[in-house]
């Protein structure tokens, strides 16, 4: 037999095998409780996080805005990352740009970033 043949023959046996692979898999029910799809259902009965994580999730674009779905994904966040939970209420955050003192005009106020010196070419 020349080596074009025995290839072919090769590659032949190796598909049926996969097919036949796939098709025993498939045919079997007893593994599907404990499968990902079956997990992913039963966990927000188990945790009230996740069916709240589910729920904004389900929301969509709205869920950005509903104050309820944004205390929960700090919550989880705060869980993955195995941070403490806060023992007082969150501050409010700084202002990024805070407005001038009424008693100073605009062009007193010095730059927040001064440039660097030029400095003289080496040759």
């Amino acid at each position: 037999m020349d080596g074009k043949t025995l290839a072919r023959i090769g590659a032949v046996v190796f598909v049926a095998i996969a097919v036949t692979a796939t098709a025993i898999e498939m045919s079997r029910k007893a593994d599907r409780q404990n499968s990902p799809v079956t997990q992913a259902h039963s966990l927000p009965e188990q945790d009230p996080l996740g069916a709240e994580l589910a729920r904004c999730s389900r929301m969509g674009e709205a869920g950005a805005r509903d104050p309820s779905c944004l205390k929960t994904w700090a919550e989880n966040r705060r869980r993955f990352l195995g941070e403490p939970a806060p023992t007082s209420a969150p501050t409010a955050p700084a202002a990024m740009f805070p407005s001038a003192p009424p008693n100073e005009t605009p062009d007193k106020i010095l730059p927040a970033i001064q440039a660097e010196p030029s400095r003289p070419e080496a040759r």
